[in-house]
């Protein structure tokens, strides 16, 4: 049950009364079977700070690991506790059919101690992939968005967060992901939202287009398209593919209620059966007036103050809402608002319809 005295009262109501579908390409509603990005996650030094640096001690080691691969080797008993590095790990996105030589953007965040990476520069660090393979290797100058700030007496302030960068291009791509995509005589296409009808309605326009058993639907998400075999000739075919139009099927009749913020959410599939509600509230209202009791002039009495309190019982107009067989969401909120009820009200009816069984409709509390 939502304690509707903690929700705003804010209302969204998202009615998508249209009688027909707009179409969509294929490419805007679905993606290719194996053509993917794959994550990297790499770790490293960014050196250059001025004084923001860390002060942990794993930070020394890699800086000790680093020189000793470069050919410095520091004495066992000395520490290299520089105040102008950092130890950062590295994530990036690998696009699919990304080849040796491209560039691609790196993320750069403090893994210690750092109070800032502005002004830092990333040493060359490894990128590696799920396998434990080196896909790219990055380094450059960080952008930092973030800033902070201290002043003497202690007091600090932080916009943004200043111990995250990134480096536009930052990145070079070393090795490529294999995928299947010139493999096989078929494409098969993932529906971003699955649903059995939309996998249906593709399939026959793929039909439609490009011929009859050209396209089947495999389940409510994917559809396989028969393609050529030239690789050449199946990039021209998929964008062929990914050009059809497509008229998604609606989605299925939902409530969405946000308790925290008080956000309704209904879309225009949402019917309901014949049914009555009355909603109405009960206001308890006790005022304090407190009567001064003062003696005569010649009397030896103190004054006094005695409480007198008062209690008003009121009970509000109860609404009376009574829904028609079919009724759609337009004259669900146009009934709503006649009465000047409010987000919470309108929470409660609904909640009272779902539970009468008058609303056929998912209903979502988040």
């Amino acid at each position: 049950m939502i304690t509707l005295k903690r929700l705003r009262l804010l209302t969204v109501l998202l009615a998508c009364l249209a009688t027909h579908a707009h179409a969509e390409r294929i490419k805007d509603i679905a993606t290719v079977q194996g053509v993917r990005s794959n994550q990297l996650v790499g770790y490293g030094l960014v050196v250059g700070l001025p004084s923001s640096g860390d002060k942990t001690k794993f930070t020394g080691q890699s800086l000790r690991s680093m020189l000793a691969r470069l050919g410095v080797r520091l004495p066992a008993d000395v520490d290299p506790k520089s105040k102008n590095i950092a130890a950062v790990s590295i994530v990036a996105d690998l696009p699919p059919f990304a080849k040796q030589g491209q560039k691609i953007d790196v993320t750069v965040s403090s893994i210690g101690d750092a109070k800032s990476l502005r002004g830092g520069m990333l040493l060359m660090s490894p990128l590696k992939g799920a396998d434990g393979q080196v896909y790219a290797i990055a380094q450059g100058n960080l952008v930092v968005s973030g800033v902070s700030a201290t002043a003497q007496s202690g007091s600090s302030i932080t916009v943004n967060n200043p111990s995250v960068g990134r480096i536009n291009g930052g990145a070079t791509v070393e090795r490529s992901v294999n995928n299947a995509f010139a493999n096989g005589r078929e494409l098969i296409f993932d529906l971003y939202t699955p649903d059995f009808t939309t996998a249906n309605l593709m399939a026959a326009a793929i039909n439609k287009e490009l011929g009859e058993n050209t396209a089947k639907a495999i389940d409510a998400t994917s559809v396989s398209v028969r393609a050529p075999l030239n690789p050449s000739q199946k990039v021209t075919f998929t964008s062929m593919v990914e050009n059809i139009n497509v008229a998604p099927d609606d989605a299925p009749a939902r409530v969405i209620i946000n308790s925290r913020s008080g956000t309704v959410v209904i879309n225009g599939k949402v019917i309901v059966k014949p049914a009555a509600v009355s909603h109405g509230n009960l206001s308890v209202t006790i005022s304090e007036r407190p009567q001064v009791s003062q003696p005569n002039a010649l009397a030896n009495g103190q004054t006094a103050v005695t409480p007198q309190s008062q209690v008003a019982v009121k009970e509000e107009k109860n609404q009376m809402f009574l829904f028609n067989p079919g009724v759609s969401l337009n004259e669900i909120v146009q009934s709503v608002n006649n009465v000047g009820a409010s987000p919470g009200d309108l929470m409660a009816i609904l909640e009272a319809l779902k539970a009468a069984g008058s609303i056929h409709a998912e209903l979502i509390i988040i």
